[in-house]
């Protein structure tokens, strides 16, 4: 990060970036629960990602082509494999009956606790990669230095895609969300109302505090998404290990634009029916890049094709070859 200390102008184009947004969302747009449209839906989600693009302009302005590519990669791993983490969103609303006008709450502070634990997840896993190098030794004739930690998550990457290829998609749909540690967790130090009591998270009931079902329904997001983090956040090590800016810059911009994507994705999921084994080549692909990479260096130009250009064929085959709609 030692380049950014000469160009503060990115690191403050980010924070003006967020922040505004951010008041933007919760204190002018959204400042009542409402109902949001699929037209609302994509005029936020094409602002989000217009908003990252700008600022990959920024990097490649500020910090040269490499960074810009790093980005690029980081951000569209991200984007792809959130899709997975919104099925489950769509699960869990619909396990609690969460009402619809109350789905952008939920996403909002769900999202605002994603900053926070992706930071450490991000810049504690840079410090541990930075700790893990092992000495440098010759393996079939060639002087690598490999790193523990990389290793491990190139590993657990590959076994990731292959389950993920043959993931069955009703082991999800079963699922008793009630019983999920983030709603545990308010069960424990809390008194629950049965009903929800508009869009607030407390109520006084005879003096008494009570939690109401849609503060349990965010701690299950909560945790949902640090669930997802354990496979998009190694994933994207892979493409900048040892810069935690551009990792989070572009892991936040992915995730800020994960509410609008959810509303635009909710009632059309079934058209991405074939985008799983897609994610699954995506995740399997990078964690074979971390291992080899001691040996051979596979670009970020040459990632970024290879992630778009997986994404695009798996788009393609989800519709031309729909799978039918569950009754």
């Amino acid at each position: 990060m030692d380049h950014l200390i000469n160009h503060p102008g990115v690191l403050l184009a980010f924070g003006i970036i967020v922040i505004v947004m951010l008041l933007l969302d919760l204190g002018v747009f959204n400042k009542h629960s409402h109902v949001v449209s699929n037209k609302e839906a994509l005029a936020w989600s094409v602002v989000w990602i217009s908003l990252a693009m700008i600022f990959s302009g920024v990097i490649y302005y500020f910090l040269g082509f490499e960074q810009f590519t790093q980005f690029q990669s980081a951000y569209w791993i991200e984007k792809a494999l959130s899709v997975d983490n919104l099925f489950v969103f769509i699960l869990v609303f619909g396990f609690f009956n969460v009402p619809k006008h109350l789905h952008h709450k939920v996403l909002f502070w769900g999202i605002i606790g994603a900053l926070l634990f992706r930071a450490i997840f991000i810049f504690t896993g840079v410090e541990l990669i930075n700790m893990t190098y092992l000495p440098t030794m010759n393996i079939f004739g060639y002087n690598v230095r490999i790193n523990a930690v990389l290793s491990i998550f190139g590993l657990f990457l590959v076994f990731a895609g292959i389950k993920s290829w043959f993931a069955n998609d009703d082991d999800d749909e079963e699922k008793d969300f009630s019983k999920s540690p983030g709603a545990r967790l308010i069960y424990k130090f809390f008194k629950v109302t049965k009903n929800y009591e508009g869009s607030r998270f407390f109520i006084k009931i005879n003096g008494e505090l009570m939690a109401t079902p849609l503060l349990v329904v965010v701690a299950v997001i909560e945790f949902t998404d640090l669930i997802f983090a354990v496979d998009s956040i190694p994933a994207i090590f892979a493409i900048a290990p040892n810069d935690p800016f551009i990792l989070y810059t572009s892991n936040i911009f992915a995730i800020l634009g994960l509410r609008a994507l959810y509303f635009l994705l909710a009632n059309f999921m079934h058209m991405f029916s074939r985008l799983k084994y897609g994610l699954a080549i995506i995740l399997a692909f990078i964690g074979i890049k971390m291992l080899i990479n001691p040996f051979y260096h596979i670009s970020s130009p040459t990632s970024l094709i290879v992630v778009g250009g997986v994404l695009l064929l798996a788009v393609a085959a989800s519709l031309l070859f729909p799978e039918k709609q569950k009754q």
